[in-house]
């Protein structure tokens, strides 16, 4: 003897019901045709994702703030002083990137300036145009700081920026 699952009769019951069921023709037309008139079809801009515009414009972003940097270190500009230009506050030597954090003459007139190797959040220098990306937002960049006699930075030389 075949022992039967309680349900069962009612699984039954269910199929012969649904059994009874048919839908009248062109029942699914109509409810495709409803469909389409609550959900129209999506403009092509709005199917672009979101990642993608903040993607591109934080590319965007990107490529201006090196070519604001690069236009600074071929063409650095004093309103100051007349005789300044000849002294930039952003030039490349041989140990790599120098920006001058205080104005050439203060940084000349200092008595006992003292060289101090540091490592310095990238964050901290994208306002002196360092390129800052998400991914690299935490990384620190290798340089050397011009300390005044009072402890004040007054340069600072960027070795390794990758």
């Amino acid at each position: 003897m075949e022992s039967r699952d309680p349900i069962d009769p009612l699984f039954d019951a269910l199929r012969a019901g649904m059994a009874k069921l048919d839908a009248p023709r062109g029942v699914e037309k109509e409810l495709m045709q409803a469909f389409a008139r609550q959900h129209p079809p999506r403009r092509w801009y709005r199917r672009l994702a979101l990642r993608r515009w903040a993607m591109a414009g934080g590319l965007s972003t990107v490529v201006t703030a090196v070519t604001v940097f690069s236009l600074m270190l071929h063409n650095p500009r004093l309103a100051v002083d007349p005789d300044a230009r000849s002294r930039p506050l952003v030039s490349r030597d041989g140990g790599g990137l120098f920006i001058a954090l205080e104005s050439p003459e203060r940084i000349e007139q200092e008595p006992a300036p003292r060289m101090v190797e540091t490592e310095v959040s990238r964050s901290s220098l994208a306002p002196l145009g360092i390129p800052l990306t998400p991914e690299n937002a935490g990384d620190t960049v290798k340089a050397e700081m011009l300390l005044g006699a009072d402890g004040q930075p007054l340069a600072l030389r960027l070795t390794s920026i990758h």
